[in-house]
């Protein structure tokens, strides 16, 4: 139950960021500064579930 709602807001969150991110090209003002933080914290993450093997 507790992975079901974890997984639950994850998803909520993406679909927010997907939402942000498409309203901000749509008005041309995109912040790559955000976007680049954003995209690092994921690979981070990745790298870090490999190399430790946990989460």
């Amino acid at each position: 139950m507790i992975r079901f709602v974890i997984l639950a807001v994850v998803a909520i969150v993406a679909w927010l960021l997907l939402l942000k991110l498409y309203r901000q090209v749509r008005r041309a003002r995109i912040d790559w500064t955000g976007i680049g933080i954003i995209a690092g914290f994921i690979a981070l993450a990745f790298y870090l579930r490999h190399l430790f093997g946990t989460g």
